[in-house]
This record gives structure tokens, C-alpha cells and sequence, in this order.
């Protein structure tokens, strides 16, 4: 019988300036966040445009319960 893969998440809010426009290229949080086992699996948007968040899962580890 296989066993049930658990899932833990993640978001990251991207780095906006103060007109409230993208700004910041995340890619070094994102790296950081990958190299610890994070994948990232969607983007949460604005209403009106532009991401909110971005949502990563990695399996749940035994540790964190």
C-alpha cells in the first residue's frame, strides 16, 4: 500500500515599491527557497493585476509536526 504524501506551503509576497507596482525580480528569494525544497505551484493575483503572492509546496517532513 503506498503511503499518503503530506504537503506543506509556503508564500512569498513579492517585493513591491511604493507605487505599488511589480518591482523586484524575486529570483534570489525563490533560489533560497528551492535549494531548502520549495517548488513553486501558482501566484495568487491582484484583483485588478499583478501577484499577491506566490504559493510553494514541498513534502511535509517528519520534523515539522
Amino acid at each position: 500500500m503506498s503511503e499518503t504524501v503530506r504537503w506543506e506551503y509556503e508564500t512569498l509576497r513579492p517585493p513591491r515599491e511604493a507605487t505599488m507596482h511589480e518591482a523586484t525580480d524575486p529570483k534570489t528569494e525563490l533560489n533560497e527557497l528551492g535549494a531548502d525544497g520549495w517548488e513553486l505551484v501558482c501566484t495568487v493575483e491582484y484583483a485588478g493585476g499583478g501577484t499577491k503572492y506566490l504559493v510553494l509546496k514541498r513534502p511535509a517532513r517528519d520534523d515539522d509536526e
